[in-house]
């Protein structure tokens, strides 16, 4: 009987194939909109998730900023602010839950190979800076203790101004001149993921553009002070030490080991030209934010299925009206109401079947549809997009199987409920006077 029923209902459906072409339309909409919405949602979650991981959720990060209550002293025409080298002894000798702490001074210069010159990033740093950050080694090795030691004139090159200054050739035993002064290549790092700002007190990182030092130096070659050109304006600024990344033995010890820190440097610094991040916290806000996200993304897609919804209904009741007639015949001559009512709810339940098949295969497209489209969007509007956030531009979409089986469930779900009133109300009709309708 049901099989029956069924094959009734595909032959009524295919009697109206428009009408129940935009039935369908409506449930394939709701249903891809909720595949892609909660997609994206997701990639752009673990996107952001994973640009924290890499700063470790056992690092907390202190780095210098410039105070935003003015509070700096200003020597007419150089300004002092951040970490100093004192600070850094302080903190790594009175907090004992310190295990390592990775230290990097940070300045941009022009690098010049011969009569190429290229703007970089100089990175002062130790031995430690590779493995904290996550860079690989792709030729010669990094920066070791001797260098550190001997304070030599030894660099690193980042991937992408490696390919510019030394397309062809193997830059490791060659020399770049930085401020007029010669520093030997003793290796190369391999290709990383721009790191994107991060909570406002991160700024973003784009590995490629950075010559890596050591941080002695960098103290004894570049020193403190750095001049900064902008639009023939001149400002002088004199830091120390950029940034710190401390290091603990557990993801218990780091809010207690951040607090102690933030404290300690209160107590050093006049003005706060400091701030403290902790990974950790930043990861379980991330991971809470994603789920509010996507409830409201999900809410979002809901809407799309709510109209599909009550397009089912709208047909459904118009599909009554036209078999009026119909129905008082199949009463005549035996059907009873539920007879009646099964046949429309099985009606629906095709409709909205085929819409969430012919969705669940327009959502797994997701992926491809969104990196396709988003190429186009930068070969045509490439301002626009560059003006998004990294973690939107590098983001992937990820469709976990749930969002098929939720997607589905609800059009399935919403095909019946809408439904339903237009098949009671098709059963309750009267028989004398459903055989009367023209």
């Amino acid at each position: 009987m049901i099989v029956r029923s069924f094959r009734l209902g595909a032959k009524s459906l295919l009697l109206h194939p428009m009408r129940s072409l935009l039935t369908v339309l409506g449930i394939f909409i709701g249903v891809v909109s909720v595949i892609w919405l909660l997609a994206i949602s997701e990639g752009i979650s673990r996107a952001a998730q994973e640009q924290i991981k890499d700063l470790g959720v056992t690092n907390i990060i202190l780095k210098s900023v410039v105070p935003e209550d003015g509070s700096i002293e200003d020597d007419e025409f150089w300004i002092s602010y951040g970490i100093t080298r004192s600070d850094y002894e302080t903190l790594t000798k009175t907090i004992p839950t310190i295990r390592e702490a990775v230290r990097i001074r940070e300045a941009y210069r022009e690098t010049h190979y011969r009569s190429h010159s290229q703007n970089a990033r100089l990175v002062g740093c130790t031995p430690e800076y590779a493995e904290v950050m996550h860079l690989n080694i792709d030729r010669g090795h990094f920066l070791t203790k001797i260098d550190l030691d001997n304070d030599e004139n030894a660099c690193v090159l980042g991937a992408g101004i490696a390919r510019r200054f030394f397309p062809i050739n193997n830059p490791v035993g060659q020399s770049l001149r930085i401020r007029d002064m010669s520093y030997l290549i003793v290796g190369v790092m391999k290709s990383r993921v721009p790191m994107a700002g991060i909570a406002g007190s991160l700024s973003s990182q784009d590995f490629g553009d950075d010559v890596y030092i050591p941080i002695t130096t960098f103290w004894r070659r570049i020193g403190d002070r750095t001049l900064t050109i902008k639009a023939g304006q001149r400002s002088g600024q004199e830091v120390q030490i950029s940034q710190i990344t401390f290091q603990v033995d557990s993801a218990e010890e780091v809010v207690m080991t951040a607090r102690a820190i933030e404290a300690t440097m209160k107590r050093l610094h006049k003005s706060e030209d400091f701030v403290v991040v902790t990974p950790l916290e930043l990861l379980e806000q991330a991971r809470s934010t994603r789920i509010l996200f996507m409830v409201f993304m999900g809410l979002i897609a809901l809407i799309s299925l709510l109209v599909g919804g009550i397009g089912i209904m709208n047909i459904m009741l118009a599909t009554v009206t036209e078999r009026t007639r119909e129905i008082g015949i199949r009463r005549a001559i035996g059907a009873k109401r539920i007879d009646i009512t099964r046949q429309f709810l099985i009606e629906v339940t095709v409709l909205t079947t085929v819409g969430g098949v012919l969705g669940i295969i327009g959502g797994l497209s997701c992926p491809y549809a969104l990196v396709r489209g988003r190429s186009l969007m930068t070969d045509w509007y490439p301002e626009v997009m560059s003006g998004l956030p990294e973690v939107v531009m590098n983001a992937s979409p990820v469709v976990l199987p749930w969002f098929i089986a939720l997607a589905f469930g609800i059009s399935v779900a919403i095909g019946i409920v809408f439904g339903l009133y237009p098949a009671v109300r098709a059963a309750s009709l009267d028989p004398i006077e459903a055989l009367r309708h023209e």
